[in-house]
């Protein structure tokens, strides 16, 4: 993952397996992405299923990167070594998860598939594109009729002026602004996406 370059992320649990099994897991996964993977990405949208998650982000700059890893008076940081930092970070995120997860609910061994699914996100028709499929993903998957209707997804957030670490206003430029945006989840989603499940 590049610096500066948006991506659609998704991971799936292992086997038949669920992520999140009741409310409170919903909740600390937001807190340890929060943790984990704010420092070095910044967020557009995301969805929690109880087997799998969709995240939209944006890998930040160069120049921030730098600034977040390097140590006072150390040689600058190749691309090489900001990747491996960035993959680093998302490898925290879920061993971290995992780590609570099976303590809590005494069970061994991964939790998720070990290696994570990127897409390059290539333009901005993409990008909203992306994000209306994160949104609408429990509608794919039967879980609700609507959008709006299930709770572990970024898109009533976009609705609301509540204070969020979400890039709100960014996304919502994108779209065309709010109403754009409703409208534009009112669309059936776009099943030729290659990354369906």
């Amino acid at each position: 993952m590049l610096p500066g370059e948006n991506y659609h992320l998704f991971n799936h649990a292992n086997g038949r397996e669920n992520l999140f099994v009741e409310q409170k897991n919903y909740s600390f996964f937001l807190e340890r992405t929060a943790r984990h993977i704010l420092p070095v990405c910044r967020l557009f949208s995301y969805c929690l299923m109880p087997n799998h998650f969709h995240l939209t982000l944006q890998v930040r700059q160069e120049e921030e990167l730098q600034q977040l890893w390097r140590k006072p008076k150390s040689t600058i940081l190749t691309q090489n070594q900001l990747e491996f930092k960035t993959s680093k970070a998302f490898g925290n995120l879920f061993s971290s998860y995992t780590q609570s997860f099976n303590k809590v609910y005494d069970r061994m061994g991964s939790l998720f598939i070990p290696s994570m699914k990127t897409e390059p996100i290539t333009d901005d028709n993409h990008f909203c594109k992306v994000i209306h499929y994160t949104h609408a993903n429990p509608v794919h998957h039967g879980f609700t009729k609507t959008i709006e209707e299930w709770p572990h997804s970024s898109y009533k957030i976009f609705l609301s002026d509540r204070p969020t670490k979400l890039e709100r206003q960014y996304v919502l430029d994108m779209f065309g602004g709010k109403a754009a945006f409703i409208k534009y989840h009112e669309q059936p989603v776009d099943l030729k996406l290659k990354y369906l499940e």
